[in-house]
């Protein structure tokens, strides 16, 4: 056979594959599309709420004397200061404080015991309404900078010396396993006093009057002698925490129960200072609310010693109780978010409060099932969310915002929140 005419034979051959690719390409391109846009225009994503009903941030801010305090507690993973940004002004633009100081406090944390340590940072916004009749002090704590020279153990696996052999979704995986793996690990060890003292160090700078009273750019220690004065029994104090930061933040305040229940059994060589009796006055009127987003403390438990106090909460609580006195807050009402398509996030179970808790944080329980993640039919095989966006999307969802900014259950609930979440009371 001549070349030209093979050339010739193949023309039409060639042609008519061109045809059939292109049409199983827009075929699949089309399929692609019309499962997108029906994902986007049919949100069925669950959002159902059980427990107590709880306000939100909201109402502390409508208060005429008192500041509203929010400390943020990263989770897993490195983590730089201004981490928080993007949920930062999503909150504030849903609660109305969206001018800003024209700039932000960092304070590099050091104890008192031991100033040549960092213990991270706290980065202190101020953001107020048109006319200032509104205020939010905002405490970011990045305490990753204590982790991240123990990771660097794991460093080598990152290198191209090692990577390039991967597959490259799996050195993606794997890098990101590097990262954020070690972090519960290193806090099981000695590194988990340093980074409760990061904690206990930002509750202390919280105690401040307010704005005025905070250094600037400044690495300095905060003792608690001189914090906590008589104005902030009129502050509120909420926390947003993630992930391991969950577990920081109740490690940190059942530190702080123990210490102020029985100063004398914790010198100064396990707490940064002993607090002056009148903080556990103050600390004792106070309602508090902590904001967990993809919750891990079922998992966290596992292995590790149950509270001092446990078991106990009708003695620690009520105002008849026989240890009535010896409480840490009034009430401390836990708000635990979990994607049920997040691997490493867990619903609180009705029984952990009273065995794994301290009893001296008075503390219910509201548990939030909720998909931040979009579920999506994979062409036919199932139903899937991606695991990355179900841990890490918490802080972008605006029915989360919407539910931190003002709650559930009350009349001041967002309508977004009464449209696409179920609320179910739970009472005790």
């Amino acid at each position: 056979m001549k070349l030209s005419t093979l050339k010739k034979g193949l023309l039409p051959l060639s042609l008519s594959l061109s045809v059939v690719l292109s049409g199983c390409a827009s075929f699949g391109k089309g399929i692609a599309e019309a499962v997108m846009e029906k994902t986007d225009s049919e949100d069925t994503r669950i959002c159902q709420v059980r427990g107590k009903p709880f306000v939100g941030i909201a109402p502390s801010l409508l208060k005429k004397h008192g500041k509203t305090k929010v400390l943020m507690v990263h989770g897993v993973g490195d983590r730089l200061p201004g981490y928080s940004t993007e949920f930062l002004e999503k909150l504030a633009k849903e609660l109305g404080v969206t001018a800003k100081s024209s700039t932000y406090k960092d304070i590099q944390l050091v104890s008192p015991l031991a100033l040549e340590t960092n213990l991270g940072n706290l980065r202190v916004t101020r953001l107020q309404n048109a006319d200032e009749s509104k205020e939010l002090l905002f405490y970011e704590l990045t305490w990753s900078e204590i982790t991240r020279a123990q990771k660097e153990l794991l460093g080598f696996d990152n290198s191209g010396e090692y990577s390039y052999k991967r597959a490259e979704v799996n050195d993606m995986l794997k890098k990101f396993g590097n990262d954020t793996g070690p972090d519960p690990i290193i806090y099981l060890g000695d590194t988990r006093v340093q980074i409760l003292r990061a904690f206990s160090q930002s509750f202390c700078w919280m105690g401040k009057d307010g704005w005025d009273q905070l250094p600037n750019d400044s690495r300095v220690a905060c003792a608690t002698t001189d914090s906590f004065s008589e104005h902030t029994n009129q502050d509120d104090f909420i926390f947003v925490s993630h992930s391991l930061g969950s577990r920081i933040t109740i490690d940190g305040l059942q530190r702080l129960a123990s210490v102020l229940e029985n100063p004398k059994k914790y010198s100064t060589t396990s707490y940064d200072v002993t607090p002056p009796a009148r903080m556990r006055q103050l600390l004792q009127q106070k309602k508090i609310q902590i904001f967990m987003l993809s919750n891990q403390l079922p998992m966290l438990q596992l292995g590790r010693e149950l509270p001092e106090i446990a078991g106990q909460k009708a003695d620690y609580c009520l105002a008849n109780g026989s240890r009535y006195s010896s409480r840490l807050f009034n009430e401390t009402a836990i708000v635990a978010f979990s994607d049920p398509n997040d691997l490493l996030s867990y619903a609180i179970p009705h029984n952990f409060n009273e065995k794994y808790l301290d009893s001296r944080l008075c503390i219910n329980i509201t548990n939030v099932n909720i998909n931040v993640a979009k579920v999506m039919d994979a062409f036919g095989m199932g139903k899937f969310a991606s695991p990355m966006e179900a841990h890490l999307g918490y802080t972008k969802d605006d029915r989360v915002i919407a539910m931190i900014a003002k709650g559930i259950g009350n009349k001041q609930a967002a309508p977004l929140v009464k449209e696409k979440c179920e609320w179910t009371e739970i009472t005790d």
